[in-house]
């Protein structure tokens, strides 16, 4: 909604990208138009900065939160317009279940081992995978233990969280196989 702030930010990540890897990721994204609009503002502004001599990585990966329900849904159609998913655990569970999770009155429903919950993250999984698309997570459930297994079992090899969390990851991951992770999605699915 406030396009110059939106192409300054952009532009700004189109400039860093000269100097490394740099990926951009759209959020919030709920239809197909939504995603080509930000894409084609995207490419005006690398347009404006070919004609200011700026220099920025051409082949600069794009890819979108999966944290709506609509989204997750859409997944396979959205897996032919990016190059990665990133589902967002927090807001997708709180829009799929309808929880608050700051609303202490319902708190407590909010959770990442709800089944419909577990379906959507599969789903966007299986879409990324028919089309060679990576797929990460993000968001709380990423770094609970307790979901590790489950989320290496449905296909997920890229968790994202918080520092401190890392070291009980990596030992979970480090003292299972991926056959046992892989048996438990089968049982949970």
């Amino acid at each position: 909604q406030n396009l110059p702030m939106f192409k300054r930010q952009l532009r700004a990540m189109l400039r860093a990208s000269a100097f490394g890897p740099v990926k951009v990721m759209f959020p919030l994204i709920t239809n197909t138009l939504e995603l080509r609009q930000g894409r084609m503002i995207l490419h005006d502004v690398m347009e404006d900065l070919d004609e200011d001599g700026i220099a920025f990585d051409r082949g600069l990966q794009v890819g979108m939160m999966v944290e709506t329900p609509a989204a997750a849904i859409m997944a396979a159609t959205f897996a032919n317009e990016v190059d990665f998913f990133s589902i967002g655990t927090n807001d997708l569970i709180q829009y799929t279940l309808a929880v608050d999770r700051t609303n202490e009155r319902v708190a407590s429903l909010f959770s990442a081992a709800h089944p419909a919950v577990q379906r959507l993250i599969k789903d966007v999984i299986r879409a990324g995978r028919r089309k060679g698309v990576p797929v990460s997570v993000c968001g709380e459930a990423a770094g609970e233990v307790e979901f590790t297994m489950l989320l290496i079992g449905l296909g997920l090899r890229n968790l994202s969280v918080t520092p401190s969390l890392i070291p009980r990851i990596k030992r979970v991951i480090r003292r299972v196989d991926l056959t046992q992770c892989e048996r438990l999605a089968r049982k949970v699915g």
